[in-house]
């Protein structure tokens, strides 16, 4: 299956405000929700279009989903933008 558009993965405010806390360290799902005027299934879709983009990642514990930055899908993002940057 062919990774979603990061842009359009970043291109909604939840998601950046979710991408922002997971900077910050890995958080399950709850602990995202508790700074947001959402609910937890809604919360996991917006990761789901994340982990789709390949900007966050999952580690299942348990029965905990940990969720954090993924540096390659940023690393990836990165790169694409520099061209724009190079003289």
């Amino acid at each position: 299956m062919a990774a979603s558009d990061p842009f359009h993965a970043i291109s909604d405010a939840t998601r950046r405000h979710i991408l922002e806390e997971l900077r910050r360290g890995p958080k399950t799902v709850t602990a995202l929700a508790s700074g947001l005027p959402i609910s937890r299934p809604a919360v996991s879709q917006h990761l789901k279009v994340l982990l789709d983009a390949a900007l966050v990642k999952v580690e299942v514990s348990g029965t905990k989903r940990i969720y954090a930055t993924d540096d390659m899908g940023f690393t990836r993002l990165n790169i694409w933008l520099d061209q724009f940057w190079k003289a």
